[in-house]
């Protein structure tokens, strides 16, 4: 081979070298890429319909637990129990409490063109996760209708909640009670409802199923199956069967609520809930120009395997999964200031997960840092399949207010964990997440009966993301033109209403009926005079180009 070959096939191969070590750190940086949290919305008991409205009861110090629905047509027999002769573990209700969505049999069934004769054969979860996914993207500044078409996934959290059973007596429905019941279309009908093209998977792995989605859906992200995803998670109590026949096998708390890692935990408060948040790559959210609530840094699931029983816990996968976590972000156990627990309020469970804490996150830790752990539960009740979203939406609360809530009936901790084994804390009053120069991150873990753990690493927005953000709103000039491109549009469309003329532009306010229109007004009204500092000018722009026009 001639010199002036050799040189030439030297200079492909350093070329193509080149390149395909440019493709490798490409393809490296984008499996390793955060994944923000741009819009959540939820509904969870004690009349919480808003992230806010969990804020206000995680400071309150509120408890959600009540009496079991009165509107369901539940047969929950004699309260004085089944008698001496009968099976403990049927007959009627054992517990006369827990934490319910008190409202779940509401509907808006014309707002998303379901005929009512189908959304009575429809699932409760489904309506509300229709319902709390919609709301996440306006809140993301997301018009839903514009994702027609786009390649938008949704991973949703949910188990047959036993609505089919009651709904398929009533013969006349029978064509719609399978697309209404089955869990595969929790996920489906998000996506057939708002054209979404991305990928569409319900999971059930019992209580972890919503953060396990949350775990796929950053997976489908970094690699590209998905620009976009809704993760969510539901559970409506549509029998009382929870209360009834299997009240002793789950280990229910009499008075419905979850002591978690008090001495005086007693068993599991059951609760209704669901909660959903739009995910994107870091990247693509502030090309897009959304607000970054907080930033997914890393993530891990794994299984008990065979343990120490079918549906209980497992300590050393508990550990494992958050070692894993921790390395899949590319942090130590000391980088992070707090964990959201599982935490029942079992016997069992606590004990053996607050171990598992200890022995991950307690140790080693700085002078003066301990790791806080809490959870939710102790104010709303275990949610179910949607209690991974509850624990990730009460996390973005705590970094975006650097405030760590109490924990309920924490005040004298489980003398069946060994807390001086490492630096691990219970937060019985509320905490200043102070941070100095660190960054604030938390962990959030979800265990799920069928044995699959999982546990999620979050961190606040990144500072640069948010001085963005407040140059935006500075802007005037910018929203002005934004709202002057769309004033031609909007001024013909039908239902609209001018709320307010603000001198810089139209307050416009729009519903699929009257009385749709009305509480879109109302609800505007009781948040802007709840907020004084609000420009005219930022409502109005936001009014006009992040919402649906009816």
């Amino acid at each position: 081979m001639s010199e002036e070959k050799l040189r030439y096939f030297l200079k492909r191969v350093t070329a193509h070298l080149h390149e395909t070590r440019q493709r490798l750190q490409e393809l490296e940086t984008a499996s390793e890429e955060p994944i923000a949290i741009v819009g959540m919305s939820c509904r969870f008991p004690g009349g919480v319909r808003s992230p806010e409205a969990l804020w206000e009861l995680l400071e309150a110090k509120r408890e959600s637990v009540a009496g079991l629905p009165q509107d369901r047509g539940w047969d929950v027999g004699d309260a004085d129990g089944p008698g001496p002769e009968s099976d403990a573990d049927s007959g009627p209700a054992q517990v006369r409490a827990g934490n319910f969505i008190y409202d779940a049999t509401r509907f808006d069934a014309g707002f998303f063109g379901i005929s009512p004769r189908e959304a009575m054969s429809m699932d409760p979860q489904q309506r509300l996760l229709l319902e709390v996914a919609w709301e996440a993207m306006e809140r993301a500044g997301i018009d839903p209708t514009s994702l027609r078409g786009s390649a938008t996934g949704v991973f949703a959290g949910a188990s047959a909640s036993g609505y089919g059973w009651i709904s398929g007596r009533q013969g006349e429905l029978d064509g719609h009670v399978m697309t209404g019941n089955a869990t595969s279309i929790l996920s489906g009908r998000i996506s057939y409802t708002l054209g979404l093209e991305g990928p569409a998977v319900t999971v059930d792995t019992a209580c972890s199923s919503s953060l396990v989605s949350m775990h796929l859906a950053t997976q489908a992200l970094r690699s590209g199956e998905c620009s976009m995803a809704l993760v969510g998670g539901a559970f409506v109590a549509a029998t009382p069967v929870l209360f009834t026949d299997f009240s002793q096998s789950l280990g229910l708390s009499p008075d419905g609520r979850c002591k978690t890692f008090a001495a005086s935990a007693d068993g599991m408060g059951v609760a209704e809930g669901a909660g959903v948040v739009v995910v994107e790559r870091l990247s693509d959210a502030r090309r897009n120009g959304h607000k970054v609530l907080a930033v997914v840094r890393g993530s891990a699931i794994n299984q008990d395997g065979a343990s120490n029983g079918l549906t209980a816990p497992n300590g050393p996968s508990q550990q494992r999964v958050i070692r894993a976590a921790l390395t899949n972000a590319r942090l130590s156990a000391s980088d992070v200031d707090v964990v959201e627990a599982h935490g029942t309020g079992t016997p069992l469970g606590d004990p053996i997960e607050a171990q598992a804490v200890i022995a991950t996150y307690g140790q080693n830790r700085p002078e003066g840092r301990p790791l806080w752990l809490g959870s939710v539960k102790s104010n709303i009740g275990h949610t179910q399949q949607a209690a991974g979203m509850a624990g990730i939406i009460k996390m973005v609360l705590a970094l975006q207010n650097k405030y760590i809530p109490a924990t309920l009936h924490a005040d004298e901790p489980t003398p069946h964990v060994d807390w001086t084994a490492g630096d691990v804390r219970l937060p019985a009053d509320a905490v200043p997440w102070s941070a100095d120069d660190r960054v604030r991150r938390g962990g959030v873990s979800a265990f799920g009966m069928s044995g699959t753990n999982v546990h999620i690493i979050l961190e606040e927005a990144p500072a640069d993301d948010a001085e963005q953000l407040e140059a935006l709103a500075e802007d005037g000039d910018s929203a002005e033109a934004a709202l002057d491109e769309s004033a031609d549009e909007v001024e013909a469309l039908p239902a609209l209403s001018v709320l307010e003329s603000a001198g810089t532009g139209a307050w416009v306010v729009s519903g699929r009926s009257a009385q749709g229109l009305a509480g879109q007004a109302g609800r505007l009204r009781e948040w802007v005079s709840a907020r004084a500092g609000l420009a005219p000018v930022d409502v109005a722009w936001s009014l006009a180009a992040t919402r649906s026009v009816f």
